[in-house]
């Protein structure tokens, strides 16, 4: 199969879809692979290094975007629209749930969209999002001491205080792999860390961990007892929002009034801001400008926060979605998702249908169910 890797446009995004060593075992495969000119450079991979593995070096976007298979990070960029060619399978993350234009734009041009954030597996792991995740957390702590800046608007707060002064108040919202690590690099800090979740076995993980650690942090189970969650948000310096249903908008936890209850300066790292955001207030920022204020709080809403270290970030992320790549270069992507479950989660959308129950929720519309079972025998086998 012929495989392209687009060069990302996103604002800021600097990570690349395979590394050389990806490419290599792909056309050791039998596959070609196309690599746009400096889709890898920010990373750490030259062209030059690429070539050396077996791949075609092309500055013409519209040839990559003809191959049958588009490996990517990031969602498709409006400019890119229009290089969409019909039955492709491309490959990501998609974050189509919050942008009803883009949904459209890929309903419209018959493309097939695989969510890099949907690939899940029968334990419930979701082995491409999590080392994103895991990197977005133990990024927030720096996001956060910016966001405090007086520079950003900030009250000017330093997370870890200094001498006498003490150090921040942390809240984190959700106690999955993004929230369990901020929680973790807060705690380490020295921060006085509390955090909210809604799923009481992996809240009592997180503090039994940190407690073995060394590092003891405040945990409560979000529900039931709203007045405590809105106390410890307003008495918060720094909240870190860490919720995500994979595939659904996140659901909007804290409301407008509790943000205004919060100290003029404080902030607020809205991790999951690719999905909508937990907060009122959140609204979509970009690397280039991270920050806002609203009701007196500086927001963080960067959705590409692992891009700020593309060469970490894309050698995670690449190790962990080879192994999709290959079954899906392998057997087709009618054949890979018939065979691999947690592939066949992750179809958003079908030749002009929605696929993904959460994606129809969303959006309103009808879903599909596994419309490919029903494609005409003479379609392109992407």
């Amino acid at each position: 199969m012929r495989i392209g890797v687009p060069r990302e446009t996103k604002d800021g995004e600097r990570r690349v879809g395979i590394v050389p060593d990806g490419v290599r075992a792909l056309v050791a495969a039998g596959h070609q692979v196309a690599v746009q000119t400096d889709a890898g450079a920010a990373s750490g991979f030259g062209d030059d290094v690429y070539r050396a593995a077996g791949a075609a070096i092309t500055d013409d976007a519209a040839q990559i975007w003809r191959c049958p298979l588009i490996v990517k990070v990031k969602e498709i960029q409006c400019a890119e629209w229009p290089l969409l060619t019909a039955s492709t399978t491309i490959a990501g993350f998609a974050q189509l749930n919050r942008d009803p234009a883009l949904l459209d734009a890929v309903l419209a041009a018959r493309v097939r969209v695989i969510a890099y954030e949907t690939v899940r597996e029968q334990d419930g792991n979701l082995p491409l999002l999590a080392p994103m995740s895991r990197i977005a957390g133990r990024l927030a702590l720096f996001a956060g001491a910016q966001a405090l800046a007086t520079n950003a608007g900030g009250n000017g707060t330093l997370i870890t205080g200094v001498d006498d002064v003490p150090a921040a108040r942390v809240v984190v919202v959700g106690a999955g792999n993004a929230g369990s690590e901020a929680a973790r690099i807060a705690a380490r800090l020295g921060l006085h860390v509390h955090v909210f979740s809604r799923g009481a076995k992996r809240l009592e993980a997180l503090r039994a961990a940190l407690a073995r650690e060394g590092t003891p942090v405040a945990t409560s189970q979000l529900g039931g007892n709203e007045h405590a969650f809105a106390a410890a948000i307003a008495d918060a310096d720094l909240v870190i929002g860490a919720v995500l249903e994979p595939g659904t908008l996140s659901p909007k936890l804290i409301s407008r009034a509790a943000l205004r209850a919060m100290r003029r300066g404080s902030a607020i790292v809205d991790i999951g801001i690719d999905q909508g955001g937990i907060a009122e207030t959140s609204r979509m920022t970009s690397l280039s400008q991270p920050t806002y204020v609203d009701e007196g709080v500086v927001h963080y809403a960067v959705p590409n926060l692992p891009a700020l270290v593309a060469r970490t970030a894309t050698l995670a992320l690449a190790a962990a979605a080879l192994p999709f790549v290959r079954r899906l270069a392998d057997a087709g992507t009618v054949g890979a998702i018939e065979h691999d479950a947690s592939l066949a989660a992750a179809v958003m959308v079908w030749d002009g249908a929605i696929t993904h129950a959460g994606l129809a929720c969303d959006a309103g519309r009808v879903r599909r169910e596994r419309p490919w079972r029903m494609a005409p025998s003479g379609a392109r086998a992407a």
